[in-house]
């Protein structure tokens, strides 16, 4: 099958940053497509994508806001009914993941189910992230690592390729979390069905344009569940696979 990927961004009030995202992964030599997911965005996130007007941009409008978990579940469902993609890239619309870091994690793919950006491993870089973010990823991170018993130097980073394989294994609904902490969950899931796994070193750059959507809520909700999965984990030594992999 051809190596066909698509990029999977999820919005809410991203008017400033996503056009020139979107040009600069279309410039990309690699003819990739763009899935951008919009949770309804008051600012006109939307129709400032659809006036690109390209063949390879695509827009999935939702209802309204609930989360970057549900936006991710909504855009693999609407690929998984395009069979004609191979991998699924998950990528931030505020312009902190580079494409051009893109086109090294898409060499990993041919040999990785998954692939993961980080911050945190030799090569890899933060440009402008207040350290009290950084101290946030990397406690995140190490716990999750302790609780998890996975060994990946960064959980909680967005920018990814997943195969079409690997998620196809997985039982979607079964992954319930609505903030950041879905990042965490989809490598414990895919782990749970036997991924084999690349780590690349990326430049992660803070936004310059809009808002962040990091809350106190979202910190909380990847902090009680890591818990309870780390529980879970020890209590039955399949209860990943059982609850995850069809």
């Amino acid at each position: 099958m051809t190596f066909k990927p698509l990029v999977m961004i999820p919005t809410y009030n991203e008017l400033e940053s996503i056009g020139l995202l979107i040009r600069s992964v279309l410039a990309l030599p690699s003819e990739l497509e763009i899935l951008v997911i919009d949770d309804h965005s008051p600012d006109g996130t939307s129709a400032s994508v659809k006036a690109i007007a390209s063949p390879r941009v695509h827009v999935l409008d939702r209802d309204s806001k609930s989360g970057l978990g549900p936006a991710y579940r909504a855009g693999i469902e609407w690929a998984t009914s395009h069979p004609q993609f191979t991998h699924y890239v998950t990528m931030d619309g505020d312009g902190s993941h580079r494409p051009e870091d893109l086109l090294s994690m898409l060499a990993r793919a041919a040999n990785a189910d998954v692939v993961m950006s980080s911050r945190w491993t030799v090569g890899g870089a933060i440009v402008n992230w207040p350290k009290y973010r950084q101290f946030i990823s990397q406690v995140g991170t190490s716990y999750a690592r302790l609780a998890l018993k996975l060994p990946f130097t960064d959980l909680t980073g967005g920018f990814r390729v997943y195969s079409a394989r690997i998620i196809d294994q997985l039982r979607m609904d079964a992954i319930s979390s609505n903030g950041y902490c879905f990042q965490i969950e989809m490598i414990l899931a895919t782990h749970a069905a036997g991924a084999t796994f690349a780590e690349v070193p990326i430049t992660f750059i803070e936004r310059e344009l809009g808002r962040s959507k990091m809350s106190r809520r979202i910190v909380l909700e990847a902090l009680g569940k890591v818990s309870l999965w780390g529980w879970q984990t020890r209590l039955s030594r399949n209860a990943d696979k059982l609850h995850y992999v069809k």
